[in-house]
């Protein structure tokens, strides 16, 4: 074999080598890169449908305005109503993707009919005030006067959370009420003692502190055997499983417990 031959079978025999190798190690890298787990988390969208406690209004409002600025193409639609009110639209097929309670007892009534998703989290506490028209024209210093001759006063009916924390007070006082109306939301409460229909009514220190200069606030210390603590969970037949699970995450996360202890509500 000639020189010239034997520097050509050399060349060709590294060329190969070369080709080979490369297309050994393109290999081993697309091997790797398809073995790597993808960490993206998928966006979520659509609208969560929120039923809540009456006593929620105003801050859920501000809770959901935030929830859908951190998760752009979504939208948070609520129904707000006492929690009574609303485990009945709930078991009677009312679409609903997450139930938050005014007490234990109502969010019981959603458990036991198999319609959450998972367990409940508790997510505030709140107890209740003395909601008196601006200036306290009926001169109401305690939860004693709330029973006295002429007195207008308005509470919640017995069945909804507010109501059932009246009857508690009632209880431990040895005091008995005669309200002139007995109102389906603490919201309704607030409303006639507002307008000055009412003399008096027992709302929650969240909706006194939410009302500003509308009405002015009377606390008594027999509130504190009445504590109602909120409850949250997603619903078994809820549209979109991870958007009704994300909203109740806010809302028991460090953003929603801002928000909350702002408003007034104390913790779990």
């Amino acid at each position: 074999m000639t020189m010239r031959r034997i520097l050509t079978a050399v060349a060709l025999t590294a060329t190969l080598a070369l080709t080979v190798t490369g297309c050994s190690a393109g290999a081993a890298s697309s091997g790797a890169g398809s073995s790597t787990p993808s960490t993206s988390t998928p966006s979520l969208h659509g609208t969560a449908t929120v039923f809540a406690a009456a006593s929620l209004t105003s801050t859920f409002t501000e809770l959901g305005k935030k929830f859908e600025a951190a998760h752009p193409g979504t939208t948070v639609s609520f129904s707000f109503a006492g929690s009574s009110d609303l485990v009945s639209q709930i078991t009677e097929g009312a679409p609903a993707d997450v139930f938050a309670s005014a007490d234990e007892k109502n969010m019981t009534k959603v458990t036991d009919g198999m319609l959450a998703a998972g367990t409940p989290v508790d997510f505030a506490t709140n107890v209740l005030a003395i909601a008196v028209p601006p200036g306290n024209p009926a001169h109401i210093t305690a939860f004693a006067d709330l029973a006295k001759p002429g007195v207008k006063t308005v509470i919640c009916a017995p069945q909804v959370p507010c109501g059932a924390a009246t009857a508690k007070v009632e209880a431990s006082t040895g005091v008995t009420l005669t309200p002139v109306s007995e109102e389906s939301a603490v919201t309704d409460v607030l409303g006639k003692v507002s307008s000055g229909e009412a003399d008096a009514g027992i709302v929650y220190v969240t909706d006194v502190k939410g009302a500003g200069s509308s009405v002015d606030s009377v606390p008594f210390p027999e509130a504190s055997s009445a504590v109602n603590t909120y409850p949250i969970v997603a619903l078994k037949d809820a549209k979109d499983a991870a958007l009704a699970s994300a909203f109740v995450d806010y809302v028991t996360g460090p953003g929603g417990q801002k928000v909350l202890t702002s408003a007034g509500f104390g913790a779990p």
